[in-house]
């Protein structure tokens, strides 16, 4: 049996996450996004230092969530900021608190951290597909994809991921 084939529609820090644990638990994955590079709110959210997350204890953390932390609480206790920080320090991209609490990446840049998990994802078979936006499913029921030429092609997957992330305010 062939290790099922996932397609993410998304290349932001959600698509990207998902991508590299479906590769390392042995899913073939493509991710497709509509940008010609991926990631690039984290690129634009790393010009005021990049805030990854906070160091406040767990309690402190899960209640700014406030009615949602019931729910959100096992979420955020699978993946915690300790968890946070093991995994960019696993990139090489070492991290630490300011006096804010907030937690930085050293290099207070995105873009080293979003080099070296690029690089991780390469290693791990990872394929990106830019320029290619997800516009929902083919007669045959595939996730249909329109690249940058706007034709748009059916793609076998055994699973789609949807990771669109927020829409962007317009701006005036």
């Amino acid at each position: 049996m062939s290790p099922p084939k996932v397609v993410i529609a998304g290349a932001g820090p959600a698509g990207l996450m998902a991508a590299e644990v479906l590769a390392r638990g042995g899913a073939r994955v493509t991710v497709h996004d509509r940008m010609p590079s991926p990631a690039r709110r984290l690129l634009m959210a790393g010009r005021g230092g990049l805030n990854l997350t906070h160091s406040e204890p767990f309690e402190a953390l899960a209640g700014r969530y406030g009615a949602r932390t019931g729910r959100l609480a096992p979420l955020l206790r699978a993946f915690t900021p300790g968890d946070l920080r093991a995994w960019a320090d696993g990139l090489g991209q070492d991290t630490f608190v300011g006096s804010s609490g907030r937690v930085f990446p050293r290099a207070l840049k995105a873009s080293p951290l979003l080099r070296a998990w690029l690089a991780r994802l390469d290693a791990l078979g990872v394929e990106l597909s830019l320029r290619s936006a997800w516009a929902g499913w083919d007669a045959d029921g595939r996730p249909r994809f329109r690249g940058p030429d706007g034709v748009e092609t059916g793609v076998e997957a055994d699973a789609l991921l949807l990771a669109l992330g927020g829409a962007t305010e317009a701006r005036v």
